[in-house]
C-alpha cells in the first residue's frame, strides 16, 4: 500500500514492479472469485504457520490474524524473507518493523510496550495521533502481539509517496467577498494574515520568491523540519535493527531527549529542501506569492505562514510511520504555531477500514486537536485502458472526518460553466473494509470525494537550491522538462523565480487548504467539520458528473468566505469548553443567512446546498448554519453505525507555556448519549434513491440534479433530528437507514469497474502523483488532460 502525491495513477504500478511488488488490480466484481480463493488458501497458511509455531489455539490464531495486515501476514509465512524496507533477517531471526494500533485507555501504553520488549523487539516512538507505537519484532512474535487484547491491528512499516493568477480567478478568490487588486502586486482582503498551513511533503523551497512575505525578503516558511527515517528512531541516535529499545519514554516537553529531537529534526536553512520539486508547488497553491512576474502564480493564501514537514524524499518516498510522525509533529505544535490547516498531498492506497487504518486514525486525531486536514483524494480514477474505475479514494482520504478532494479540470479558462472533473481524479464510495466477529467482510462504502478544486496544469514555484540555480532544479522538472517547458529552461528562467506545471488531486487539494486559511482569517472559531460544511453546500456543481466523482461540487472560494463571515466567531471556544447546546444561533449579531448564490467572473450560480453527514448520508436546509449542529463538534466522528468521541489531554503545565499548548495524547471511544442533528434539517438522503449507474440515481445522481431539486424545495425537514441512543443511530424514532450505498448488487449487476484496494509487496507511501515516475507522455495525472 502506497502513500503517494496524487499525480498520477499508471506509475505506482510500475512502481510495484521496480520494487518487486505486485501491480494495481483493476476488479469488476463477478470477475473476483479466483481471485479471492487464492487469497483464501494464503490466509489458510497462514494461520496453520500461526497455529504451529506460536503453540495459539486455532481460534487465537485467527483473532490474531485478523489483525494483523495481509501483506505482514504472507511475509511472516514466507519461506524466506523479502526484499523489503521493514523485513530484514537479524542473527538469523527475521525482523520486522511494524506499527502496533492500541485500543488501550492507558495514553503511555506501559504495558504493550514492555511486552515487545519482552519479546525480544524494540519501540521506537509513541504516537499521539494515534494510539499506536511503531516498533520493531521478530517476524514469530507478531501473533502474540496481536493475540493482546489492547492490541487493535499491526501493520508493516510502509514506505509512503507524494501523491489574479488563472488560480485566484477561476476559483472565486477576486471577489468583493475576498480579495481585490488595486494595482498589479497590491491588493485588499483576505490573504491568510496569521494562519498557518502545514505542508506534510517532499519539502518546500523556502527561498523562493513565491514564498516570501511583502518584503520580498523574508520566508514565510516559519519551521522546517525533517521526519524522514525518524519513525526508526534514527533521530534519537538509536541503532537500528536493535533489539531490547524503548526510545519512546523520555519524548516530554522540556526533556533532554525532545529538545534532542527537535534539533535532530530542524530543517531551516537547508540548500535543497525540496529535493524531489512536489512539496514546493504544493505549498506555492496553497500560499503561492507570485504576481511579482508576469506568469501570475499566485496560490490562495498568499500571506500564510508555512510549516515545512518533511517526510518524503528525492524520490518521492517515505515511511508510514514518518508520515504519522509528522502529523505528530503538526499536533504538537499546533497552538504554540496557530497551525490550523494541514495539508497532505501524499497517500497510502489501503484495504483497512477507516477505523484501523493508521494513517486514517492520525488525520483523525489532528482534526480532534483542531486542525482542519485537507488530503488528496487519489488519481486513480482511470484505468491503464481508460476504463473509469470508482471506489479508488486512498488513505487518509477515505476517513469521515477531513477534507478529501478531487480534481477539476478548468481547460486553461477562467470561466467556470466549462470546468470538467478529469478523468485521473479518484472515485469514490470508500472502499477500506474489516472482518466482522461473523467472519464476514464489511466494507466501509463512505461517500467521497467531498468536493473538487482547480487540479490541472496548475502553475506553481519550482524547487531549486537556496540560490535557485538553474543547474540544482528538483527531481520533476529535471525528468519531465515538459512541466517547466511554458515559463522556459532553466538557462532562461530566472534565479528563485523558476515555474512549472503539475497535475493530479494533490494539487487540488492545496488550493482548498489555502481557501481554509483564508476562511480562518474571516473567522478564527470555525471548527474543522463546520469549515467541510460550508466548504460542500457553498460549491457550485459540475454539470454531468455525479456524487461519487465531484462530490458536492467545484470549490467556490466566494460563496465559503460569505458564510464564514456570517457566522459567530466563538463557535470553537464554546464547543471545547462545552457550553454551546444543539439549536444554538450559529449565526453572528445582526447577520442573516447569505443569499446561496454567488457571482464569479461575471457568471452567476447556485450552490450546491449538499453537505455529507454520516458517511452515506446527505442533508441540507438552513438550519446546518442558522443553528448549531452537534456533528460540527471536531471531536467527534459519525460514520455510518460508528460513533466515536475523542478525548485530548494536554501535558502540565511548564514554566512560561500557557495551559493546554502541548498534546499529550488522544484517545477516541463511543460517543455518548447525544444529538448529531437536529430538527429542521433536510434530510436529502431519500431524493437521490437506489444507486444505478444506468440510472443515475444514488451515489451516480448528477450532483447538479440533486442540488436543483434541493434549491426548488424538496427534501424532508426533520422533525425529531438525529441522536445517539445506547449505541445506536436513530432519526425520527427509527433506527437510521442505510443511507445511499454503492450496493455489491449493483457492482454485479451492472459490471462497474471497483477498486478493492492495490496490494503491493513493499506498500509505499507515495507523493500524491500516484507514482514515482511518468510511463509516457501522455500520464495525465502528472501532465494533465486536454
Amino acid at each position: 500500500m502506497p502513500i503517494v502525491s496524487q499525480s498520477s495513477h499508471s506509475i505506482l504500478s510500475s512502481a510495484g514492479s521496480q520494487r518487486g511488488g505486485l501491480p494495481f488490480m483493476v476488479l469488476i466484481e463477478r470477475r473476483a472469485a479466483t481471485l479471492r480463493q487464492r487469497l483464501l488458501t494464503s490466509l489458510l497458511m497462514v494461520v496453520i504457520v500461526l497455529t504451529v509455531l506460536l503453540g495459539l489455539s486455532p481460534a487465537q490464531a485467527q483473532t490474531a490474524r485478523s489483525k494483523v495486515a495481509l501483506d505482514l501476514q504472507l511475509v511472516i509465512a514466507s519461506p524466506i524473507t523479502p526484499k523489503l524496507n521493514w523485513a530484514k533477517d537479524v542473527n538469523g531471526m527475521r525482523m520486522v518493523k511494524v506499527l502496533v494500533v492500541s485500543n488501550s485507555t492507558d495514553p503511555d501504553l506501559v504495558a504493550l510496550r514492555a511486552d515487545v520488549l519482552a519479546k525480544g523487539g524494540s519501540v521506537y516512538l509513541r504516537f499521539v495521533s494515534v494510539s499506536a507505537i511503531s516498533a520493531m519484532l521478530p517476524a514469530n512474535q507478531v501473533a502474540a502481539i496481536a493475540a493482546r487484547t489492547d492490541v487493535q491491528g499491526i501493520s508493516p512499516d510502509r514506505l509512503t509517496a507524494r501523491t489574479a493568477s488563472t488560480l485566484e480567478y477561476m476559483t472565486g478568490a477576486l471577489t468583493a467577498n475576498v480579495r481585490t487588486y488595486s494595482s498589479t502586486n497590491a491588493y485588499s482582503g483576505l490573504d491568510g494574515t496569521g494562519v498557518g498551513i502545514a505542508v506534510l511533503d517532499s519539502g518546500i523551497g523556502w527561498s523562493h520568491l513565491n514564498m516570501m512575505a511583502a518584503d520580498g525578503k523574508t520566508t514565510r516558511v516559519v519551521k522546517a523540519v525533517d521526519l524522514q527515517k525518524v519513525g526508526d528512531a534514527t533521530a534519537l541516535g538509536v541503532k537500528d535493527w536493535t533489539a531490547g529499545i524503548d526510545a519512546s519514554a523520555s519524548l516530554y516537553p522540556s526533556s533532554k531527549t525532545i529538545s534532542n529531537y527537535e534539533t535532530a529534526i530542524n530543517a531551516a536553512g537547508t540548500d535543497r529542501s525540496d529535493r524531489y520539486g512536489h512539496g514546493t508547488h504544493v505549498a506555492s497553491v496553497a500560499a503561492g506569492r507570485g504576481f511579482y512576474q508576469s506568469n501570475d502564480s499566485t496560490g490562495m493564501a498568499p500571506n500564510a505562514s508555512l510549516y515545512d514537514v518533511k517526510v518524503l524524499d528525492g524520490n518521492g518516498v517515505g515511511q508510514l510511520s514518518d508520515a504519522i510522525a509528522g502529523i505528530d509533529w503538526v499536533i504538537y505544535h499546533a497552538k504554540e504555531y496557530n497551525i490550523r490547516v494541514l495539508n497532505l498531498s501524499l497517500a497510502a492506497d489501503s484495504t483497512e477500514t477507516w477505523q484501523t487504518d493508521p494513517l486514517a486514525r492520525a488525520a483523525r486525531s489532528a482534526v480532534a486537536a483542531g486542525i482542519t486536514v485537507v488530503v488528496a483524494a487519489g488519481n486513480f480514477g482511470q484505468s491503464a485502458t481508460g476504463a473509469e474505475r470508482f471506489g479508488t479514494v486512498s488513505s487518509p482520504g477515505h476517513d469521515p472526518s477531513v477534507i478529501t478532494v478531487g480534481s477539476a479540470n478548468t481547460k486553461g479558462t477562467t470561466v467556470r460553466s466549462d470546468d470538467t472533473v478529469n478523468f485521473f481524479s479518484s472515485r469514490g464510495p470508500t472502499r477500506g473494509s474489516y472482518i466482522d466477529t461473523n467472519g464476514v467482510r464489511q466494507v466501509d462504502n463512505l461517500l467521497k470525494p467531498d468536493l473538487v478544486a482547480p487540479g490541472n496544469k496548475i502553475v506553481g514555484a519550482l524547487a531549486s537550491d537556496k540560490a535557485g540555480a538553474g543547474g540544482s532544479w528538483a527531481y520533476l522538472p529535471v525528468t519531465y522538462s515538459v512541466l517547466s517547458s511554458p515559463y522556459g529552461t532553466s538557462g532562461q528562467q530566472k534565479a528563485k523565480q523558476q515555474l512549472l506545471n503539475l497535475s493530479g488531486t494533490s494539487i487540488a487539494a492545496p488550493a482548498v487548504a489555502g481557501t481554509v486559511a483564508l476562511m480562518l482569517q474571516a473567522n478564527p472559531g470555525l471548527t474543522p467539520p463546520l469549515i467541510k460544511a460550508i466548504l460542500q453546500y457553498t460549491a457550485q456543481p459540475i454539470v454531468g458528473a455525479n456524487l461519487l466523482q465531484q462530490g458536492a461540487g467545484l470549490l467556490n472560494v466566494d460563496g465559503a468566505v460569505q458564510m464564514a463571515k456570517a457566522l459567530r466567531t466563538d463557535v470553537r471556544t464554546a464547543v471545547e469548553a462545552g457550553n454551546i447546546a444543539p439549536g444554538a444561533s450559529l449565526l453572528a449579531s445582526g447577520k442573516t443567512m447569505p443569499a446561496k448564490t454567488s457571482t464569479v467572473n461575471g457568471q452567476t450560480f447556485n450552490w450546491s446546498r449538499i453537505v455529507y453527514a454520516g458517511g452515506n448520508q446527505i442533508v441540507s436546509g438552513d438550519a446546518l448554519f442558522t443553528q448549531y449542529q452537534p456533528i460540527y463538534d471536531h471531536r467527534l466522528v459519525w460514520a455510518r453505525g460508528v460513533a466515536r468521541r475523542a478525548t485530548v489531554t494536554f501535558w502540565p503545565v511548564a514554566t512560561g507555556v500557557p495551559a493546554n499548548t502541548y498534546i499529550k495524547s488522544i484517545v477516541a471511544a463511543p460517543a455518548p448519549n447525544q444529538s448529531l442533528l437536529t430538527a429542521g434539517v433536510v434530510n436529502a438522503t431519500s431524493l437521490a434513491g437506489t444507486s444505478s449507474k444506468f440510472g443515475q440515481t444514488g451515489t451516480f445522481m448528477p450532483t447538479a440534479t440533486l442540488s436543483g431539486w434541493l434549491a426548488a424545495g424538496s427534501g424532508t425537514t426533520l422533525g425529531q433530528g438525529i441522536i445517539i441512543s445506547e449505541g445506536i443511530i436513530i432519526s425520527e424514532g427509527i433506527i437510521l437507514s442505510e443511507g445511499i450505498i454503492l450496493s455489491e448488487g449493483i457492482i454485479i449487476s451492472e459490471g462497474i469497474i471497483l477498486s478493492e484496494g492495490i496490494i503491493i509487496s513493499e506498500g509505499i507511501i507515495l507523493s500524491e502523483t500516484g507514482q514515482t515516475g511518468v510511463s509516457s507522455a501522455n500520464d495525465s495525472s502528472l501532465l494533465g488532460e486536454p
